[in-house]
């Protein structure tokens, strides 16, 4: 057990979560595994099972269905917590996050004074692979309408790849995180922010995922639209003490 855990929540990847647990655990750094699997039907969570067998550090809860992302995180926010971790990461499970990467969110935490570290797609232009004009137009100016709307001086508000500190952690009430989709990520930034963290940009290629299926939609940022606004003006009645 290391005092580095990364939660990846799972619905559908069995093209994807064999090789990203392998590849998480070849890191010359150890982290623990931590699968929060919504009951996929293609039987993603059977392949975690017979990983297992191979890695003692490779840990799942399972779930009884596709409950949203918040909610997987915060169950896994939770769990980490609960056994003592120290560094908690987000990341995806079909390598649109590079594994490898996880090593500098760490560093920025553990040696450059970050208390979140966001693995930040624009924080050094626009770098994404794969994807959709639209939908590159789509994520990048929804962070920037965050920008303006919140006051935060972050380039990837809706960025998924992210390191936590334990206090961090520990000091924001989870049980009042209030979005359960994309929308939870800036959320939970927004709130490091306003308890007066130092949050860190890591500079990543972010590549679209090759196998399987994207859960991405129109509707999830129409929540994060309106959604933001309603999380500032709670914010202003909303006291962050620590």
């Amino acid at each position: 057990m290391t005092n580095r855990l990364v939660i990846i929540p799972t619905y559908n990847e069995k093209e994807n979560i064999e090789s990203i647990v392998r590849k998480v655990f070849s890191l010359e750094k150890a982290f623990d595994i931590l699968i929060i699997e919504d009951n996929s039907p293609d039987g993603t969570a059977a392949i975690v099972k017979n990983l297992q067998k191979e890695f003692s550090q490779l840990h799942m809860i399972e779930r009884k269905g596709k409950l949203g992302l918040g909610t997987a995180y915060i169950a896994g926010f939770k769990w980490a917590l609960e056994n003592n971790y120290e560094y908690v990461f987000e990341m995806d499970a079909d390598f649109s996050h590079n594994p490898e990467d996880l090593v500098r969110l760490y560093e920025a935490c553990a040696n450059q004074g970050g208390d979140m570290a966001i693995g930040s797609r624009y924080v050094s232009g626009v770098n994404v692979v794969n994807w959709p004009m639209g939908r590159v137009l789509m994520s990048y100016f929804a962070s920037k309408y965050v920008r303006i709307v919140t006051g935060m001086k972050i380039h990837d508000a809706t960025a998924g790849f992210k390191c936590y500190t334990r206090k961090v952690l520990e000091t924001i009430n989870l049980d009042k995180i209030r979005f359960k989709g994309y929308a939870f990520q800036i959320e939970m930034k927004f709130t490091t922010w306003k308890f007066g963290f130092n949050i860190i940009e890591v500079p990543i290629i972010f590549t679209d995922r090759t196998q399987g299926t994207s859960k991405m939609s129109g509707g999830i940022f129409n929540e994060a639209v309106w959604g933001v606004i309603k999380m500032k003006l709670r914010s202003f009645f909303t006291k962050y003490e620590r």
